[in-house]
This record gives C-alpha cells, sequence and structure tokens, in this order.
C-alpha cells in the first residue's frame, strides 16, 4: 500500500470514528445493559420468572379477565410473549363484526400479568430494561418520526466502515502490536497500545453488531409501504407475505361458538407434536364464533436448531390442524437471513452465560471508543497547532468524555431511584424513568466538563458509579425484602442475578479507579496531555 492510499485510510478512519464516537458510545453502553433486560424487568417487578415460554400461564383464565372489559366477540387476539417475563403482550384487532359497539371496533393492545391478571398499558408497564434497550438505537428521539431509528442506522454504517479501514491501516503490525502494551510510555503509546489490542480481541463482535446493526435499520426501511409498494405494484398483503408478516385471515360466521373454547388444550397439543418447539405467540381468530381458529407460531428451541420459525393453525370447534409450517425443515432465504441476524443481534441463543460473555465484549467495546477519543486529542495537543484550536480541541475532549462517562453513574443512579421512589406501576412512570435518567445524566455531563479535567472524569464517574452500583441490592432488599440470599434460597435467579452482577461490576469498577493513577510528564515528554491539562 503506498503511503497516499495508507493516508486517506488513516484519516477517513479517525474522522468517522470521532464523528460517531459518542453515539456508538451510547449504542453499546446501553445495549450492553439491554442484554439482561428480562432480568432487569423481574428485579424491578419483583417478578420472579420460574417458568420460560408460556409455562404454567392458564390462557383461559386470562382471556376470562380480558372477556370483561373487552368486547372480544369477532376480534382477532393474540398472546405474544417475545420477552421473557411473567407479563404477555396481548393485541386486540378492529372487530369484524359489524353490529359490534363503537369500543369494540378500536385496536387496542395492552400488558397483563399471567399471575395475578393484572392489566397495563405501555406507559405503566415501562421499565429500565425497556428503556435501555430503547437508548440503543435512540427511539427516544423519535418525536416526529424516525430519527431516532436512522440516526443509529447512519453509526452503524460509519461504525462498520471504521472497522474496515482500522483492519486495512493496521493489517501489518496487527499481529505484533497486539502483543505490545507500553504502560510507562507517553499517553498517545499507551491509548494507541490499548486500542489496538481491545480492538483486536473485540473485533468479531464489533463486526456482527455493526453489520446485524445495519440490517436491521435497512429492513425497517425496506419493508415500509411506500418503498415497497412500489416494487409489489401496490399489493401490501404480497409483501408482508413474502417477509413473514403476513397475517392469517379467515370469514367471520357471524354465530357464537356453542361451547366456550380450551385454549390451554391448543399449548399442551403444540408442545405434544413439537416437544422441540418455543411457543411465542397464541392468536385467536374469530374470537367467539362459530368459526374461530387459534394459531400458535414460535421457534425451535436454540439448542436443537439455531433458526426457523413455525406455525400451527387448529380449528377451534373440531381441534382438527387446518395448517401446518414446520420450523424444523424448508425455512425460507429471508426466515434464515433473518433469523441469523436477530440471533447474533440479541444474543439469546445461548442462554445467561453468553448474555455475560456478550455484555464484558459491549464494554471492552466502549473502552475502545474512549481509546480512541484520547488517541485523537493527545495527537491534537501539540506546539505547532494554533491555540484557538488547541482549547476547541480540549473542550471537545471534555465533553465528550463527560457524556460517554457519566452513563454510569447515571443507570446506576436510576436503578436506585425507581427502586426507591417508584413503587407504583401508573401511566406516570415512563415519564418519571425519563426525568431521572436524563436529568442525573445532564447534571454530570455540566460538572464534569466544567471540572476540565478527563482524568477527574474518568476516576469519579467509576467512584460514583460503583458507590451507586452497591446501594441497588441494598434498595431492593430494603423496598421488596428480596435481599440476594433470599432470592437464591427461593430459586428467584432472574432477581437474584440482577443484584450480584451490580455488586461484582461495582466491586470492579471501585477498584480500577482506586488503582488508577494521574501520569506525571518526564523529561521525553515534557508536554502535558490533554487528559491531564486544564486549559
Amino acid at each position: 500500500m503506498n503511503k497516499r492510499i495508507y493516508n486517506i485510510l488513516f484519516h477517513t478512519h479517525t474522522i468517522s470514528g470521532i464523528l460517531i464516537s459518542v453515539g456508538l458510545y451510547i449504542i453499546f453502553f446501553a445495549g450492553s445493559f439491554s442484554f439482561f433486560r428480562e432480568e432487569i424487568n423481574s428485579w424491578e417487578r419483583n417478578e420472579p420468572v420460574m417458568e420460560k415460554g408460556f409455562g404454567n400461564a392458564n390462557l383461559n383464565i386470562l382471556m376470562d379477565s380480558i372477556n370483561k372489559n373487552h368486547d372480544t366477540f369477532g376480534r382477532d387476539i393474540s398472546f405474544n410473549k417475545h420477552v421473557e417475563d411473567r407479563r404477555l403482550r396481548v393485541n386486540l384487532s378492529a372487530s369484524k363484526d359489524t353490529t359490534a359497539q363503537q369500543e369494540g371496533v378500536k385496536r387496542e393492545f395492552f400488558y397483563i400479568d399471567a399471575d395475578t391478571q393484572s392489566a397495563f398499558d405501555y406507559e405503566s408497564n415501562y421499565s429500565i430494561g425497556e428503556f435501555l434497550y430503547r437508548l440503543h438505537f435512540f427511539a427516544q428521539l423519535n418525536l416526529y418520526g424516525t430519527i431516532g431509528y436512522l440516526l443509529a442506522g447512519i453509526i452503524s454504517f460509519f461504525f462498520l466502515f471504521a472497522i474496515i479501514t482500522g483492519l486495512i491501516v493496521h493489517w501489518n503490525k496487527i499481529v505484533s502490536n497486539f502483543y505490545v502494551f507500553r504502560p510507562r510510555a507517553r499517553l498517545k503509546t499507551i491509548w494507541t497500545d490499548a486500542h489496538t489490542a481491545l480492538g483486536v480481541i473485540g473485533l468479531p463482535f464489533q463486526f456482527i453488531y455493526a453489520v446485524t446493526g445495519i440490517f436491521f435499520i435497512i429492513a425497517t426501511a425496506l419493508v415500509s409501504p411506500p418503498v415497497l409498494s412500489i416494487i409489489y405494484d401496490d399489493d401490501l398483503e404480497k409483501m408482508y407475505e413474502d417477509f413473514g408478516f403476513g397475517q392469517r385471515d379467515f370469514p367471520l360466521a357471524m354465530e357464537e361458538a356453542e361451547v366456550p373454547v380450551d385454549l390451554n388444550k391448543f399449548i399442551r397439543k403444540t408442545e405434544s407434536h413439537w416437544p422441540d418447539f418455543n411457543i411465542k405467540t397464541l392468536s385467536l381468530y374469530n374470537y367467539g364464533d362459530k368459526n374461530m381458529h387459534v394459531g400458535l407460531q414460535g421457534t425451535p428451541k436454540y439448542e436443537k436448531q439455531f433458526i426457523g420459525q413455525g406455525e400451527l393453525i387448529f380449528n377451534a370447534a373440531t381441534g382438527k390442524i387446518v395448517l401446518e409450517k414446520n420450523p424444523f425443515e424448508n425455512t425460507s432465504y429471508v426466515e434464515g437471513a433473518r433469523g441469523v441476524m436477530s440471533r447474533l443481534h440479541f444474543g439469546d441463543y445461548g442462554g445467561l452465560g453468553l448474555k455475560i460473555v456478550y455484555f464484558i465484549l459491549g464494554i471492552i467495546s466502549c473502552f475502545v471508543i474512549i481509546s480512541g477519543i484520547l488517541i485523537w486529542l493527545v495527537a491534537r495537543d501539540k506546539k505547532h497547532i494554533a491555540e484557538k484550536k488547541r482549547k476547541f480541541n480540549a473542550w471537545v475532549g471534555w465533553g465528550f468524555l463527560s457524556i460517554c462517562l457519566s452513563l454510569y453513574p447515571a443507570t446506576a443512579f436510576t436503578f436506585v431511584a425507581v427502586k426507591l421512589f417508584l413503587p407504583d406501576f401508573d401511566p406516570e412512570r415512563m415519564t418519571h424513568i425519563y426525568h431521572i435518567f436524563f436529568y442525573s445524566w445532564l447534571v454530570l455531563i455540566i460538572l464534569f466538563t466544567l471540572k476540565k479535567d478527563n482524568f477527574f472524569t474518568n476516576k469519579y464517574t467509576l467512584i460514583s458509579g460503583a458507590v451507586l452500583g452497591f446501594l441497588i441490592p441494598i434498595a431492593n432488599g430494603i423496598v421488596s425484602g428480596n435481599w440476594f440470599w433470599k432470592t437464591y434460597a427461593k430459586a428467584h435467579y432472574d432477581i437474584f442475578f440482577i443484584d450480584v452482577f451490580w455488586m461484582v461490576l461495582a466491586a470492579t469498577t471501585l477498584i480500577i479507579a482506586l488503582r488508577l493513577k494521574r501520569i506525571k510528564p518526564n523529561s521525553k515528554n515534557k508536554q502535558k496531555s490533554i487528559a491531564t491539562n486544564k486549559k
């Protein structure tokens, strides 16, 4: 590679990395915590999950509860269990019965607790786990369209570009530099060594997330009606069918069924028909009508098969199978591609152990981003650079690091505050979580930026996050009585895990923070680093 091409790739790698650094850090940080979304939900709500899937949920009792509050005749109703917690998402279509009352015509969705039959709307069901999951693709910015999704997609694209250019630039020395770490050298060398070594360790993980992140954003854009209606000549039903989003439709007989339907029976039939099948959705077509059908959709259990989508549809009156799509054979290309991308992105195919590995790799990726920022800052703190530019670069560094590193104490503070001050699941819960997180984050950003000391920011975000992290299991024990030794004894492992997770994370970051030492310039490096010098 000639020098000109090398310089072009080097500078484009640097520029693309700096442009997306803050957004990418937020994506990896929030995304790393959202691997434990299900466990966080159980911890926050004090609702342990003893069985996965539909488990021991009594669908007949749940349906009786829904019937008391909703006009259900002639509607398509679905119970979704895509997140492993106690609450099912319930979707009610508009009624096909033209004689239905006005309230029965509207579409509705809500959540229902499988144990208590309590119903929640989206706002009252909101949780820290849901917040962090949506933060990692900037869903909170979608006030006017899909700007958050678009921003996440652009960042994913430039992230992939930064990975490829970085790999090309470092290719000749990627192996030798991996084994080099010089902690007593000048700052730029230290950050470069850390950036290279950790970048190589996390490279496969980062590449997977760049590609799958782009895939989900492009998929969201392509399956929108304005785009594909042109390709399918406005035949949207055909479009959704090809992409696996088609909705089954059965004509309404306009005659009530003679006897109530035992919904639990169809769960047992499906489990007997496919023992290695994980039911994700139960759909009721034409509920209460003589032509009612029951559909069950899901995927193979991951220990048996990595991808695949299956579906069984029964005639509710006769119990006979009227449609069967075997998930263990004849998987289409679209289903396979979407399945692989989804499994790799969500990391839900290997249990809690894989989630922990993904979390560690995600945090390593955060460190790679931080070290890249610090390399850029130190490289631009030179005497030959104009004073105004040096001051501007310094403020950029203080701001970038304050935004990124303050996420840790802000997240820990949100866990503590929600557990102590938000015991009720009311419609204001979502707003309160927003206020707690974003206001605390903003205050920390302002304070650390004005401090103008990157070493101080690094050290005390770790210390404050660690102290708050230790308070999380204490707050849980005081409020709910679920001390971690009690949840372990009761086999409430999802709640137990979050308490222990925060204790381990807090202890680790506290040890790191206490071992951090400010590097003093020596005779070979008289120029003060931007990381330790107040402008």
